[in-house]
């Protein structure tokens, strides 16, 4: 009768020690997801992250004002998505350049565009952008203004554009 005793009571140990170390390995675990999630927010710098981005849309300016649809497309994935007022969604790299000749074909000869990154959200994996956007005639008056939000994604070492959303103002009375 003592063996049957000391062999339950034997068992019963073993199986709380087995039960307490598995919720012991869980809560270890969540541990060390916490700190890995507070050390990867800790190493994003997201003021290198803005001015990165605002080095981009100063090239994209570049290529805008030198109705390059060519250029500028190269900063949108394959797959990407934009947005704009008043006009269908245009999916894909290829589609997009063609909407920006065609949209670069009806703008005022000697109009430029200028972008400012406002504000940046994300990581640096994937960053959400908000922006306004200036065109200003030939003799640098301010003939439209608008707002964006682009979302860009690290592609082999660099960021391309995955999806646009952006709207133009009213018109500002010449």
């Amino acid at each position: 009768m003592n063996t049957i005793n000391y062999f339950r009571i034997a068992t019963a140990c073993l199986g709380l020690t087995i039960i307490a170390a598995g919720c012991n390995t869980s809560t270890e675990k969540e541990k060390e997801v916490r700190v890995e999630k507070e050390v990867a927010e800790v190493k994003t710098d997201m003021a290198a992250v803005k001015a990165e981005i605002q080095e981009l849309e100063n090239t994209w300016a570049q290529g805008d004002n030198a109705r390059d649809a060519e250029r500028i497309s190269s900063f949108y994935a394959e797959d990407a998505v934009i947005m704009s007022a008043d006009k269908p969604m245009v999916s894909g790299r290829n589609a997009i350049k063609k909407d920006l000749e065609t949209s670069m074909a009806g703008r005022e000869k000697g109009s430029t565009a200028k972008y400012e990154v406002l504000d940046v959200y994300g990581d640096e994996n994937v960053v959400t952008e908000i922006g306004k956007s200036t065109r200003m005639d030939a003799a640098g008056k301010v003939i439209s203004t608008g707002k964006y939000i682009a979302i860009w994604e690290k592609r082999d070492g660099k960021y391309v554009c995955v999806r646009e959303m952006s709207f133009t103002d009213k018109e500002i009375s010449q």
